[in-house]
C-alpha cells in the first residue's frame, strides 16, 4: 500500500477554510453549513458521507467509473416547494439533536458559503405529492371519506406535502440526550460500526455525524405552517418502518393496517380544517432488519403449540438478544422541526412514543388505537403480546378477554 494514501477521510490538521459549527445558534451565519461532502477533504467539518445508506452504492459507482468523484450537484429549482419557517425550538438548547433544521435552506441560508466554492450539499428536502392507496377508495365508497376535490381527490388520490429529512447527528446534544458521556458515545458508534469511522474516536472536534442509515419522511395533509399552531387540531401518526406490511400487504402484523387509518384520518382532519401529519421512520422490525425479523417469524410458529402471544417476545430476544432495538428518545427531533408543541389526536398506543414525545414538552390531548374490525386475524398474537406486555396504555381490554386472546394461536 502506498504510504501517502490516508485512510481517513479528514486531513490531519483543519485548513484555512474550515468551517466552526455552532450548533443551535439562532442565525444560520453563526450556526454555520455542514460540510460533509467527499470532493473537497479539507472543508469537510462533519464526519461520515451524505446519503445515509445510499453512500455505499454512490462509492461502488465511483469505483466502477461510472460516478465522477468530484460531482458538485445542480442545485437550481430544486428548493421547497413550501418553506419551512425556524421554529423557537430550532435553537432550544437540546430540542433538535439528530438533524440539521437550516438543512432545506441551504441557498437561502448558505449563499455566500457557495460563492466561495464550498460543496455543501442539502439534507432536507421538501416536494408535493399525491397518494393512490385502495384503502381510501374504500374509506370513500364507505363514506367515512369525502372526495372534496382539494385534499382528497376523485380518484381517491390525497394530496400532501413531502419532506424527506436525512439524518445529522450532533454528538454532544446526543451523549446529553442519552445521559452518557460524549467520549463514550464515540467510542461504542466506533466499534460497533467495526471501526468504519475513526474520526469518532480520533476527531473530536468534529461534532457532527452524517450516519450511514435511512432518512425519515414526512407526510403533511393541509398547511404545513398550522403544525406549529397549537389552536389548529392536528392528528399525528408516528410510524416505524415495516416492510412486508406497509409495501407488501403481509397480515402478520398491524402495520400497514395503523398507517393506512391514519393517513385516512389526517386527510379527514385537513377537511374539517385541521391538519395531519405521518411520519415514516426507517427502523424495519424494531430497528434489528428484515432478515433478523423473518428469522424469528420462522422460530415462532415452528414452536411447539404454534405462535403465542405467551412466547411473542421471547422469540425475538432469542434470536436477536433483545425484545426492541428500537429507542424513541430521537423520534421528536422530526416533530420539532415543524415546530409542533400540541398534538390533538395521536395514532399510536404505544408508551415508548408517547413517553418521548411528552417527555420532548409536546402536549398529547387524545390517544387513538386502531379500530378491532381493522386488525388482520393473523396479527391478533402480536396484540395480545403487545397488550400483555403493557405496551399500550388506556386500551379497553377486560381481564377475560386478554385472557382468552393469549390463548389463542395461529394453529387454531
Amino acid at each position: 500500500m502506498d504510504p501517502h494514501i490516508v485512510l481517513t477521510s479528514h486531513t490531519a490538521h483543519k485548513s484555512g477554510r474550515f468551517i466552526e459549527l455552532n450548533w443551535g445558534a439562532s442565525d444560520p451565519a453563526e450556526r454555520g453549513p455542514v460540510v460533509g461532502t467527499i470532493s473537497d477533504k479539507a472543508d469537510r467539518n462533519a464526519i461520515g458521507s451524505h446519503g445515509g445508506s445510499y453512500s455505499i452504492y454512490r462509492a461502488l459507482s465511483i469505483a466502477q467509473g461510472t460516478f465522477p468523484p468530484d460531482h458538485r450537484p445542480d442545485l437550481t429549482d430544486t428548493e421547497p416547494t413550501t418553506s419551512i419557517s425556524p421554529q423557537p425550538s430550532w435553537t432550544t438548547p437540546g430540542s433538535i439533536v439528530s438533524l440539521d433544521p437550516f438543512g432545506a435552506g441551504i441557498g437561502r441560508y448558505f449563499s455566500s458559503y457557495l460563492e466561495q466554492g464550498y460543496n455543501i450539499q442539502p439534507t432536507i428536502a421538501v416536494t408535493q405529492a399525491h397518494l393512490h392507496l385502495p384503502e381510501i377508495a374504500e374509506a370513500i365508497q364507505k363514506k367515512r371519506l369525502e372526495a372534496d376535490g382539494q385534499f382528497v381527490g376523485g380518484e381517491a388520490s390525497v394530496a400532501v406535502t413531502k419532506v424527506a429529512v436525512d439524518p445529522v447527528w450532533h454528538l454532544p446534544s446526543m451523549a446529553k440526550r442519552f445521559g452518557i458521556a460524549e467520549p463514550d458515545l464515540r467510542r461504542v458508534l466506533y466499534m460497533e460500526t467495526g471501526g468504519m469511522y475513526p474520526e469518532l474516536v480520533t476527531r473530536p472536534d468534529l461534532e457532527v455525524l452524517l450516519p450511514p442509515i435511512g432518512s425519515t419522511t414526512a407526510y403533511v395533509f393541509g398547511n404545513p405552517a398550522d403544525l406549529a399552531n397549537p389552536d389548529v387540531e392536528l392528528t399525528l401518526r408516528v410510524h416505524d418502518e415495516c416492510n412486508g406490511s406497509d409495501v407488501f400487504g403481509s397480515d402478520i402484523c398491524t402495520c400497514r393496517p395503523y398507517l393506512t387509518w391514519a393517513i385516512e384520518d389526517a386527510a379527514r382532519t385537513a377537511q374539517r380544517g385541521g391538519v395531519g401529519l405521518v411520519v415514516y421512520y426507517r427502523k424495519e422490525g424494531r430497528a434489528l432488519g428484515e432478515v433478523t425479523k423473518f428469522m424469528v417469524y420462522n422460530a415462532r410458529k415452528r414452536q411447539d403449540g404454534g405462535d403465542s402471544a405467551a412466547t411473542y417476545f421471547e422469540r425475538t430476544e432469542c434470536v436477536a438478544g433483545v425484545q426492541d432495538a428500537r429507542f424513541q428518545e430521537l423520534m421528536p427531533d422530526v416533530l420539532h422541526y415543524f415546530g409542533i408543541t400540541k398534538i390533538h389526536n395521536l395514532h399510536s398506543m404505544s408508551n415508548m412514543k408517547y413517553d418521548a414525545i411528552v417527555g420532548s414538552g409536546i402536549e398529547v390531548d387524545n390517544r387513538l388505537s386502531l379500530p378491532d374490525e381493522l386488525v388482520p386475524a393473523d396479527a391478533q398474537v402480536e396484540i395480545a403480546a403487545k397488550l400483555a406486555a403493557g405496551y399500550f396504555s388506556d386500551h379497553d381490554v377486560s381481564e377475560t378477554d386478554l385472557d382468552q386472546v393469549l390463548g389463542r394461536t395461529l394453529d387454531e
